[in-house]
């Protein structure tokens, strides 16, 4: 494989060396392009935006409270964020391998953080949604251009290696979300969840002036995608609101699947036109890479597994165990444990052994694990949690790992950004797709076994609209217990909901555990980075 010629922050060019040695503190150019001290600034930046993704969700109740925000509205603080972000990242990918990914790490590093204050300081729900969009925008900048600044900084050697700590990092902020969010919320305030932010982009900032490097490909894009870039946030658009809204259109809705059909639409004008453009958003010769394609297959059906299924696991620790956000996230500890000890050990063996037996592997721990949670009960205890969440967190690390170099590393360097926003998009449209679907799973059974269940215990009747109310408290854990109710039918209605509840998370976790073992079939199709060698070539050390 021929070496790349990049340009630096300079515009001075220099060829890759054919074997590049890892450099050591004071050689070359010191901190300033280092890959360990690179690998660092960009883990602190990315730990934003992987920590708002849980972390708000403990601050929702208080938020509501203190704005007089409805349910609705506090919805709107977390599906802002998140459409926001899903939509843009490939675009903001697209942006990083257009005019650098140093260049677009700072400012989505000082949107969000700005964002972050501005929440802090915001006295209606109104701006608080509408500053979770800048979030979601600027989150979707520093992301992907993350992942371009590790590709293009370290030798293929130790890419593996870094990608695993950068995972370990999205893992233990996604997974420590609710334990931090917790303390802050009951503690400190609602706001402290937002200003946390703003210590840490400063810090985030100040180590990226001093120590990043830029990166280009000497065959960067030099254009935009205009109607490109239109059509595929469009389709993106149509896709994940149709999911958002879906558990409350309903999935036999025709609003539902009028969005979906748009996307699809959509997709398809986009993949026409990508055909006929100079310089398109996406190259489709860039799904010609069987491995590629399998990457972004897998990272979509990991995170269905994983942000699906886990999805109902923070209502049965808090709802049926009745554990407090803080207590919670400890219970979850096994799993976060897991991830940020096993992600940089799945990189030193995909390293050695190449991605394709380590995800398999992994996708199979995570369909043991999910099995494993389908037989949870009501009165589990700790200890057999612990043994299941540790099993799902020794599975998924080396999928967010392997999947995320065999998407990078089998692009074009010149595509890293677009590579890393693909990479990204895929676990968030798996993320929500999971959510949605093992919802809609998740619903169905409740609605199926509530009025049999609720008639064997001998509790009163419930007319359609009761039924309704009680089955949707039902499906995220609640007993649906009336004020005043007495005693004894309170317990009753505790347990025809908890044992309801427990009937539909065990259906969606056996789901997700299926997801999982299609995964596992997928992995097989994967292979190490045909283009790994060019980031090192970009690297100048």
């Amino acid at each position: 494989m021929t070496s790349q010629t990049t340009v630096d922050k300079t515009g001075s060019g220099d060829q890759a060396p054919a074997a590049p040695s890892d450099p050591t503190p004071g050689q070359g150019r010191g901190l300033r392009g280092h890959p360990w001290f690179t690998l660092l600034t960009v883990a602190v930046g990315v730990m934003m935006v992987a920590l708002d993704g849980t972390i708000v969700a403990i601050a929702n109740p208080a938020i509501a409270d203190d704005l007089k925000a409805s349910f609705a509205e506090v919805q709107w603080i977390t599906n802002a964020y998140f459409l926001a972000l899903a939509v843009t990242l490939i675009t903001a990918g697209k942006l990083g391998d257009r005019f650098g990914h140093r260049q677009t790490f700072l400012i989505g590093v000082v949107g969000f953080a700005a964002a972050s204050g501005a929440i802090g300081l915001s006295d209606s729900v109104a701006f608080v949604v509408t500053f979770r969009v800048f979030q979601g925008l600027f989150g979707a900048l520093l992301m992907p251009a993350a992942l371009g600044l590790l590709r293009a900084t370290f030798p293929a050697e130790k890419l593996n290696m870094a990608i695993g700590i950068w995972g370990m990092v999205i893992g233990a902020s996604t997974a420590g979300g609710p334990i931090l969010g917790g303390f802050l919320v009951e503690n400190v305030s609602w706001q402290s969840v937002f200003w946390i932010n703003v210590p840490v982009g400063v810090l985030a900032v100040a180590l990226g002036v001093g120590i990043l490097l830029d990166h280009r490909a000497e065959n960067a894009p030099r254009s935009f995608d205009i109607p490109g870039i239109a059509l595929l946030s469009g389709a993106m658009f149509c896709l994940v609101w149709a999911l958002i809204k879906a558990p409350e259109w309903g999935w036999g809705s025709g609003t539902t699947w009028t969005f979906v059909a748009a996307s699809l639409v959509l997709f398809a004008l986009f993949a026409f036109w990508e055909t006929r453009v100079k310089e398109p958003l996406i190259p489709l010769g860039l799904f010609r890479s069987v491995p590629l394609s399998a990457g972004v297959v897998l990272m979509v059906l990991m995170a269905i597994a994983f942000m699906g299924g886990l999805f109902f696991v923070t209502f049965y620790l808090q709802n049926v165990h009745g554990m407090s956000p803080i207590d919670a996230g400890l219970h979850l500890l096994p799993l976060t444990g897991m991830m940020i000890v096993g992600s940089p050990l799945a990189g030193a063996l995909i390293t050695k052994a190449g991605p394709r037996i380590p995800l398999a592997g992994g996708m199979a721990l995570t369909a043991i694990a999910m099995y494993g949670m389908s037989t949870l009960e009501t009165d589990t205890g700790s200890a057999v949690m612990s043994l299941w969440f540790a099993l799902l967190g020794l599975g998924l690390a080396p999928v967010m790992v392997g999947a995320t170099e065999v998407i990078v590393g089998n692009a074009p360097l010149e595509l890293s950004g677009v590579a890393g926003g693909l990479q990204q998009a895929a676990m968030q449209i798996g993320g929500s797709l999971g959510t949605a679907v093992l919802g809609a799973v998740m619903a169905s059974k409740v609605d199926g076994d509530l009025p049999g269940n609720w008639a064997d215990a001998g509790l009163p009747p419930l007319t359609g609209t009761q039924l309704d109310q009680a089955s949707e408290a039902v499906q995220v854990g609640v007993p649906p217990v009336a004020e005043g109710t007495p005693p004894e039918i309170a317990a009753k209605i505790a347990t025809v909901a908890h044992d309801t509840f427990m009937s539909g998370m065990s259906l969606a976790s056996l789901v997700a555990a299926g997801v999982a073992a299609v995964a596992v079939l997928v992995a097989f199709l994967t292979k190490r980075g045909e283009n790994a060698e060019a980031g090192a070539g970009a690297a100048h050390i």
